[in-house]
């Protein structure tokens, strides 16, 4: 077997205009929404950089432009912090800068989450990526694009996210249907009933493809709501080849869709924290 192309570039998918949280997403980057002290888009840079990933490639559109500033050098801001002696704060505004190379591109015209990753088709060439979704987080011991990246060598394919679901759940994504007792994706059932689901897998925006996936989403069309489907060019991939799927292991999968569930995740991280979980179990007992 021919040794495996390393992973080396990611791209983060973050050209939405975050509709779900207006009027607050009306001049700011829903990515940019705080998780206690780092914005959601951080989160995902640090996931991808203790993987080893070199470049991020951050797919956007005219509103990303406070995102394009978070990970630049601040080197005002540094000397402000040097000159009142916080060096510990000056070694975390540096980190940031260097979590990787990263580059932007504005989205070419169109709309759907299949569109981040065609945009950067070129800067990708014909290595292997991590494609992220940019209000999905995992929180895990081993970071989870590291866990992909395993699986990749493992099976030597394209690997999908997955994790088990409530069956109460099921209807609300797409919902994996493995081949026979393996790990390998025959389906992907979008929002299936619960006694209909072929299992309780969901996919979720955490992917590692090869190139082989750019020839696959120039055969897509559009879907539902006149958009183009990620999981549409998947199940091309999954007919001509094999796509392995990825479970979470020692951790979990949070999305920040949704005010909601916004604010279930910023509650899971806000709990890993003694401090606050002390704030948040007293406020709840007073009420």
């Amino acid at each position: 077997m021919n040794k495996l192309p390393k992973v080396r570039k990611a791209v983060i998918a973050i050209a939405g205009f975050g509709t779900r949280f207006l009027p607050m997403t009306k001049a700011s980057p829903k990515e940019m929404l705080p998780i206690i002290d780092k914005p959601i888009v951080q989160y995902i840079a640090e996931e991808l950089s203790g993987a080893g990933i070199e470049e991020i490639i951050l797919v956007t559109n005219w509103q990303k432009k406070s995102v394009e500033d978070h990970f630049d050098p601040s080197f005002e801001l540094e000397n402000m912090l040097l000159a009142q002696g916080k060096k510990d704060l000056v070694a975390k505004m540096k980190k940031i800068s260097r979590l990787a190379s990263f580059s932007y591109m504005r989205q070419i015209e169109g709309y759907g989450n299949a569109l981040p990753a065609i945009t950067a088709k070129d800067l990708i060439g014909n290595e292997p990526f991590i494609y992220a979704f940019g209000d999905d987080l995992v929180k895990s011991k081993v970071p989870f694009a590291k866990q992909l990246i395993d699986a990749y060598k493992k099976y030597g394919c394209s690997v999908i996210g997955v994790q088990e679901v409530d069956k109460k759940e099921i209807s609300k994504y797409g919902i994996v249907k493995l081949s026979g007792n393996t790990a390998f994706l025959e389906d992907i059932i979008e929002k299936p009933s619960p006694d209909k689901a072929p299992s309780r897998l969901a996919s979720f925006g955490r992917y590692l493809f090869t190139s082989e996936i750019f020839d696959a989403l120039s055969k897509i069309k559009k879907g539902k709501g006149g958009e183009y489907w990620i999981v549409d060019g998947i199940k091309i991939l999954a007919t001509k080849g094999r796509v392995a799927t990825c479970k979470v292991t020692n951790g979990k999968w949070l999305t920040t869709g949704d005010p909601l569930t916004y604010l279930d995740t910023l509650l899971d991280y806000a709990l890993d924290q003694p401090e606050l979980k002390q704030i948040i179990l007293n406020k709840v007992r007073s009420k």
